[in-house]
């Protein structure tokens, strides 16, 4: 079981989120818990403030120390003992990987903190923040869509979760190092697109080569930095190579379309 305890200002904004489809079912059956912490609660503010003006000037607000530190201090009698992570969701921080996911999954409690305004003061991170995650290279207005995506991903790795193992070990991202090969469902014809005859061959084996083909071409033209970790052997590579030149080329013609385009 995994405890998340998400320290937020919106703690509404996870209503529909804990209500829906997969959570709703891991916390139900007691593989997950999630508990929302308005660290507002904390404040010793008589007007309920939790920000105020960065010193050395700059726009906005900054989410001051007192209410967060205060939160977290009754959070940690709670965490005694247990294998925990405190994270900040913050675009500063390191881009969420399938890696982090799985180290992530491996811990007892995960306690996040949503930032808002134009940040934390730095106090917060350097005192009480393991490490800072971002969920990409942009900005949101907050961290609690951040932390819901944290929170997803890490939840179908918590035994459990999900009822099918398999269906962890074929997706994108996962120890092939590939995207997910495409994949199709009934009915066979629809208008006249039909699924690739090779996958109502019961043929297994065949079946096995062809979606790592398709994988291995996805990956060359989707993400070619995947690659040169995917494990390939000399074949593999050779068609991975001309799908990676093929796809840059493409981009280059692009370009000089578009730029053509622009002069006329």
């Amino acid at each position: 079981m995994i405890e998340f305890n998400v320290l937020t200002l919106f703690p509404d904004m996870f209503s529909s989120f804990k209500e829906t489809s997969i959570c709703k079912r891991a916390i139900d059956s007691g593989r997950i818990n999630i508990e929302l912490i308005d660290f507002r609660n904390y404040t010793e503010d008589k007007h309920r403030r939790v920000d105020d003006y960065p010193f050395g000037g700059g726009a906005g607000m900054l989410i001051g120390p007192q209410s967060v530190f205060d939160c977290f201090s009754d959070i940690s009698k709670k965490c005694e003992g247990k294998k925990t992570r405190n994270i900040f969701m913050s675009p500063s921080g390191k881009v969420l990987s399938h890696a982090d996911i799985l180290r992530l999954s491996e811990y007892e409690t995960i306690n996040i903190l949503c930032g808002h305004y134009e940040g934390v003061d730095q106090r917060i991170i350097d005192n009480l923040i393991d490490e800072e995650i971002s969920i990409g290279d942009y900005v949101l207005t907050g961290g609690e869509l951040p932390a819901m995506v944290l929170m997803d991903a890490v939840m179908r790795y918590v035994p459990g979760v999900l009822g099918n193992i398999e269906s962890l070990e074929a997706e994108s991202h996962s120890g092939s190092g590939l995207l997910e090969y495409p994949q199709y469902t009934r009915p066979e014809d629809f208008r006249g697109l039909k699924v690739p005859e090779i996958l109502l061959s019961g043929h297994h084996a065949n079946i096995k080569k062809w979606q790592r083909q398709k994988a291995i071409e996805k990956t060359a033209a989707v993400r070619p930095e995947l690659i040169e970790k995917a494990g390939l052997d000399d074949e593999e590579k050779a068609m991975a190579e001309k799908i990676i030149k093929r796809s840059r080329e493409k981009i280059c013609t692009g370009s000089t379309n578009k730029q053509k385009t622009a002069e006329d």
